[in-house]
């Protein structure tokens, strides 16, 4: 399986940043056709991004699209999802419906098999979604979300307090999305950090997110990418406990509670290192 520990953000309409940002060290790309291009720039940005996915490529790239209800979405797709995107990833998504409705629309155009990535948070009908997306897993490449859209939706001033903290409602959202992805069986993406070059604030802001539950983070810079790959990836010794862990329960099939270095492990300490492991790459799951 594919790790996302970081997805990097390319606009579409600056093809002369693809190569530096397939460089970087990303997990994978999002050439962006929405937010970052300028509606008068948006044919331009089709035309690049489709030259882009009609040549080889090291690095799987997401392309995302225009929300469903616009003209601009087909059009998007009527460039791009012939040509094998990895994914797409659909903002102001709002749960498992919005999911069947760009699936039908890939499928019409011959595509299958790309992996779907919504930003599941951006409209507040979406909040109340965020449980349903398990109707739709097996196209899911994971479920993220955004703290951009949403207050202009709700009417709010900002989703953040003056330190840069996200506010209460913003909070909820972000832990919803975790709890749906969890729920779905799907990876977490951590959403953005916009003070590109505050890569101090950047690594803490990834940690806690390591540290919540979210497995990956998308980026706007290439700078950002080195550090929120080493968020997201176990350390070391993480990943010789989660050995030993695995390893435990492996000698002893059926125990529901066993001893280690003198401590209680049950059945969430061996699922917790499997995830690990899996977090640490299929290598690291073959030697378990």
């Amino acid at each position: 399986m594919t790790r996302l520990r970081s997805l990097l953000f390319v606009p579409g309409d600056r093809p002369e940043r693809f190569a530096k940002a397939a460089a970087s060290g990303a997990d994978a790309l999002i050439l962006d056709l929405e937010d970052s291009v300028a509606l008068e720039s948006k044919t331009a940005a089709r035309e690049a991004v489709a030259a882009y996915l009609g040549e080889p490529r090291a690095v799987p790239a997401y392309v995302r699209i225009n929300p469903l209800d616009t003209l601009m979405a087909d059009l998007d797709l009527d460039a791009v999802a012939r040509l094998s995107p990895d994914g797409i990833v659909l903002p102001k998504a709002e749960g498992a419906i919005s999911v069947a409705d760009l699936a039908a629309r890939l499928e019409r155009r011959g595509n299958e098999t790309a992996l779907i990535l919504p930003i599941a948070t951006e409209t507040a009908n979406a909040i109340f979604q965020l449980g349903t997306y398990g109707a739709q897993a097996a196209r899911l490449a994971g479920l993220t979300w955004g703290a951009e859209d949403l207050p202009a939706a709700i009417g709010a001033e900002t989703s953040r307090d003056a330190d840069g903290r996200y506010t209460p409602p913003y909070e909820v959202a972000r832990a919803f999305t975790l709890f749906g992805a969890a729920a779905a069986g799907v990876a977490p993406i951590e959403t953005v950090y916009p003070a590109f070059r505050d890569l101090d604030g950047l690594a803490a802001y990834a940690a806690r997110g390591a540290r919540d539950g979210f497995i990956g983070m998308m980026a706007l810079h290439p700078m950002q990418v080195p550090v929120i790959n080493a968020a997201f990836t176990p350390s070391a010794e993480a990943v010789a406990h989660a050995r030993v862990v695995v390893e435990a329960f492996a000698e002893h099939p059926g125990a529901g509670v066993l001893s280690l270095d003198g401590r209680m492990i049950d059945r969430p300490h061996l699922l917790q290192a499997e995830r690990v492991l899996a977090r640490a790459g299929e290598e690291a799951v073959a030697r378990s």
